[in-house]
């Protein structure tokens, strides 16, 4: 890291500490010729490749505006949109890679959005999996109703989400 103020090549770390969100390290360095500090901010990136071949950073707003239009009439807040989207960074940061195809993080959506609403899940399943058929929806719907009765819920019940 090169100082600020005489250009020097070299610093010293002085302290260091994690943001709040965890997301980025605050270091205090000191040049070791000047003996000025300075304060740098190290943060991890996160690129998408988005299916044109262009790369942009990875945005959890543009990952709850996709899954804003899924939930539309559905009771959905946009707190649990913004701790969903959380979830999916998490995961997609979890995976170690610097990159990452658009269709990746559309598929790394499904699980969380699945719990938090079926309804929207099939309307954004539709897309990133590419449904073509009614047999398409058919065999989603089947599997979820699938998982209902492992969890022994009963598909029928009031608040069963379809």
């Amino acid at each position: 890291m090169h100082c600020p103020f005489c250009r020097h090549p070299d610093s010293r770390v002085v302290d260091s500490r994690t943001s709040e969100d965890g997301t980025a390290i605050r270091r205090r360095r000191q040049c070791p010729k000047c003996g000025r500090r300075f304060t740098t901010l190290e943060a991890t990136s996160l690129a998408v490749i988005k299916r044109s071949g262009t790369s942009e950073p990875f945005s959890r707003q543009k990952v709850v505006s996709g899954v804003r239009k899924a939930c539309q009439g559905r009771p959905v807040s946009e707190d649990d949109l913004a701790k969903m989207a959380q979830r999916v960074e998490e995961a997609v940061r979890g995976l170690g890679v610097a990159e990452i195809d658009a269709d990746e993080i559309g598929l790394t959506i499904l699980p969380p959005l699945r719990e938090l609403d079926e309804v929207a899940y099939l309307r954004f399943a539709s897309v990133y999996q590419g449904f073509d058929s009614l047999e398409d929806f058919e065999t989603a719907i089947a599997g979820l109703r699938a998982d209902r009765r492992m969890r022994g819920e009963d598909s029928d019940s009031p608040g069963a989400g379809g």
